[in-house]
């Protein structure tokens, strides 16, 4: 898969069946028990009996925004697999394409003539990046440690405890019990890894780096290693990202020795081994920061702390946002196999605390991939080993980046979201350039795929890449972010990206000839062509979607901080002209302007139930009509798809409040065809959209707050009759929680960050109940406007709790 084009493997299936990397199964263990410490922390933990060997999707992820590494946890070789977000492919590159403006009326005349393949044509003639593809994220490389030959390895297990963000392993190896502890530190920015045995000298070992890289390997001094790189060439663009990793070696008893980059450690009583690296990446402009001074910088000062201390760091520092949110969905027995047995057999059994792993792994990943001052989490996270690795590793806006933030506020980790404002902002500049010199426009304009270098043109082909609205729709979190946060200094922060996305379609919108609607073109209904390999059109429904919820939040981001009424009075006319979505005529929601009927019935995007989810264009009780078509359109295009599109059908079935199909989509996505053994997401290849797409759908099937209300288990399945949940966030500045047995929910709570109404929907105000603000400890009458629905005034800080009765 590593030279695996997008436009290769696009055309390889809409399923991606063909794309398979391997089959894997794994048999139940007769007998098996979670291990103590899994059962410790709630079988909040991936464990397994045997190492990961040489296969990465068995190896164990850790990161700490910044730094990643994969844990293989092996007895003979470990391997830690190494990456820093910042080392990309080639370096600082401008992609727009200047012919693009003078062609573009040519190319609006050939849409609107249904001559589809000839504007194709020429877009991949005149619009197309310079180079028509951009750049890859890659690996530093590898630690890896060199153990002395064992004999009568028993008592293997190791785990990734995520309550703690700890992985680790233990075996017994000649009559001695051995145990290695790995960590990636936020507070103290580096890996840490503890090796430790029961029989005093028991410890030996090598350790040296590899790399696919250009790299050259060091012993800076009789306890360090290190290797200094530069990343690699791609598509006639130099690498200029230098890095240098470093490992040291700070062992009780032995000897410490390193000479020509290998590292040597003998009859230690225990080991901690710190990682650090460093990079020149400064930003998408500017490659010249101090890597080596960094790298240097950041183990001097962790090489004075013991262990213990930065493990409580970072426990501490892990723990402030990950306890936000708990889950419990009851446990079985299923839950005392190894995780990759209960993915192969998840099927044909009952596990419900699966769900809950899963739910809580992928707010896992996203805390160890994305954290303020951070890249954003790209398609993998932060985890590859590949120098081409699938569709570049790179970040992918017609579906993918925004899935990736998904549940960052429904689940507590509003902090975790900063790099992609970071990253708009970043895209203002590149955009604007793309925008003048494209389209001969205002504002800015970001495609389909950007990378390190914040490329915004058209990338890929026509086919994939010619899709507009990928700024637009990035801006459209800017304004749900303030939905959640009520935070009037970040709105008016990032107010001026929001402004410069609309401003773009203000000058590029233009009449459709028949219909008299404002359209875009060219564009695309992300990645599926609506006649024989053709994709380009003008005005596919999800662009009409993304465009009316991006002048709906500039007008109302104006009022809010009291600025640019005449600008408000523009996009707030614009979008009234915008196309409205249609019912065709098979009762679906037509994803074109006109009645066409899709080339792939099962294609894995259904970008024209954007207004479903993510939005709120769509809802069942505001416009039942489009709702149901909504649903008629999920049925057309099935259940099966590529991970990511499963991920996303779960979210769309649970706005449905279908709790069932909802939690039938969710065992598709169990499988070994679409999880790995280490639970990684499967496209396949491996895409981390789908794990974090998977926390977010379990999310709306507990909580609902698109639709300027509070619905408490709008979708619960039957499969989850008992449990409870705390912490998550809803729409207007509450945190809420829920409990439930046999499948009715007993108690519902939530805290309001300001003061207002809070309307409230639930089945248990159709029975008998009390509400009680516990903060003044005084009982509340709410209004109760519909049977399952109740309004009451709320103040800032105060806890509200209803009982049923």
């Amino acid at each position: 898969m590593s030279d695996l084009t997008r436009r290769q493997a696009l055309k390889a299936g809409a399923a991606g069946a063909v794309l398979l990397p391997f089959q894997w199964t794994e048999a139940a263990r007769a007998g098996s028990l979670a291990p103590p410490e899994v059962r410790a922390v709630n079988d909040l933990a991936l464990w397994y009996d045997r190492s990961a060997g040489s296969d990465w999707l068995r190896a164990l992820p850790i990161g700490n925004g910044r730094l990643g590494a994969m844990v293989f946890g092996n007895t003979d070789t470990e391997r830690l697999q190494l990456n820093e977000d910042t080392v990309w492919a080639g370096g600082p590159h401008d992609y727009s394409n200047p012919r693009g403006a003078a062609n573009l009326a040519e190319i609006r005349r050939r849409v609107f003539a249904n001559q589809w393949s000839q504007a194709q044509d020429l877009i991949n003639q005149t619009m197309l990046g310079s180079p028509g593809g951009q750049l890859a994220y890659q690996p530093v490389g590898d630690l890896r440690i060199t153990l002395p030959g064992a004999s009568g390895i028993s008592g293997y297990q190791r785990w990734l405890d995520l309550t703690t963000a700890t992985t680790v392993v233990t075996y017994v190896a000649n009559n001695v019990r051995y145990r290695r502890e790995v960590i990636a530190s936020a507070p103290d920015q580096v890996i840490a890894m503890r090796l430790t045995a029961e029989t005093p000298n028991s410890i030996s070992f090598s350790a040296s780096f590899t790399s696919p890289q250009r790299v050259t390997a060091s012993s800076p001094d009789s306890s360090t290693i290190a290797v200094d790189g530069r990343s690699g060439d791609q598509r006639g663009i130099a690498g200029t990202v230098r890095f240098l990793a470093l490992a040291k070696a700070i062992a009780t008893g032995g000897t410490t020795t390193s000479s020509g980059g290998t590292l040597r450690v003998s009859n230690a009583n225990s080991v901690t081994l710190l990682i650090s690296v460093g990079t020149s990446y400064v930003d998408y402009r500017n490659v010249n920061g101090d890597y080596q001074g960094i790298a240097r910088g950041r183990l001097s000062s962790a090489q004075g702390t013991p262990y213990d201390t930065l493990l409580a760091r970072h426990v501490a520092d892990y723990q402030r946002l990950f306890g936000r949110t708990t889950v419990d969905l009851g446990r079985t027995s299923a839950a005392d196999q190894p995780t990759d047995v209960r993915i192969s057999q998840h099927n044909s059994v009952n596990d419900p605390q699966f769900s809950a792993l899963l739910f809580q792994y992928g707010r896992y990943l996203l805390i160890s991939s994305s954290r303020p001052g951070t890249q954003p989490a790209n398609l993998q996270g932060i985890w590859n080993e590949q120098m081409a690795p699938p569709w570049d590793s790179k970040y992918t806006i017609n579906a993918n980046l925004p899935m990736n933030y998904w549940p960052v506020n429904t689940t507590n980790l509003a902090e975790c979201q900063e790099p992609v404002f970071k990253m708009i902002n970043d895209l203002t500049v590149t955009g604007t350039r793309t925008a003048q010199v494209q389209y001969g426009a205002r504002g800015w304009v970001t495609h389909h795929n950007t990378d390190g270098w914040r490329g915004s043109s058209v990338v890929d082909g026509a086919l994939w890449g010619m899709w507009q609205t990928g700024g637009a729709w990035l801006s459209t979190l800017i304004w749900d972010q303030y939905r959640f946060t009520g935070d009037v200094g970040f709105l008016r922060s990032n107010y001026p990206a929001m402004k410069g996305a609309a401003q773009f379609f203000l000058d590029t919108l233009v009449e459709e000839p028949t219909l008299k609607s404002l359209v875009t073109n060219p564009s695309n209904s992300p990645e599926l062509a609506h006649h024989a390999n053709v994709s380009v059109c003008a005005g596919p429904t999800m662009d009409m979607q993304i465009l009316r919820d991006l002048f709906d939040g500039c007008a109302r981001a104006s009022e809010v901080l009291g600025v640019d009424a005449d600008f408000r009075g523009q996009v707030v006319a614009a979008r009234n002209r915008l196309a409205p979505m249609k019912v065709g005529s098979r009762g679906n929601i037509q994803e074109w302007l006109y009645d066409w009927v899709e080339t792939e019935p099962g294609h894995r995007h259904i970008s024209h139930l954007y207004g479903l989810h993510p939005s709120n264009q769509i809802t069942k009780r505001g416009t039942p009509q489009l709702f149901s078509a909504a649903r008629r359109t999920l049925e057309l295009r099935g259940d099966a798809g590529t991970g990511w599109s499963l991920a996303w059908k779960i979210n769309y079935w649970a706005r449905m409040e279908e709790g069932a199909r909802a939690h039938k989509l969710i065992r598709d996505l169990v499988t070994p065809a679409r999880l790995a053994p280490n639970v990684f997401d499967l496209h396949p290849p491996f895409q981390i959209d789908g794990n974090f797409g998977a926390t977010s759908g379990i999310a709306e099937m507990l909580l609902h707050s698109h639709n300027n209300e509070l619905h408490l288990l709008p979708a619960l399945p039957a499969a989850w009759p008992t449990g409870r949940v705390t912490g998550l966030r809803g729409r207007g500045g509450y945190t809420v929680g829920a409990a439930w047995s046999t499948s009715r929910i007993t108690e519902l709570s939530l805290t309001a960050d300001r003061s207002g109404t809070a309307r409230v929907r639930s089945r248990m105000f159709t029975g008998t109940y009390e509400i009680r603000d516990e903060t003044s400890s005084t009982v509340i009458q709410p209004a109760k406007p519909e049977t399952d629905l109740i309004e009451f005034p709320v103040q800032a800080g105060h806890t509200y709790r209803a009982t049923a009765r």
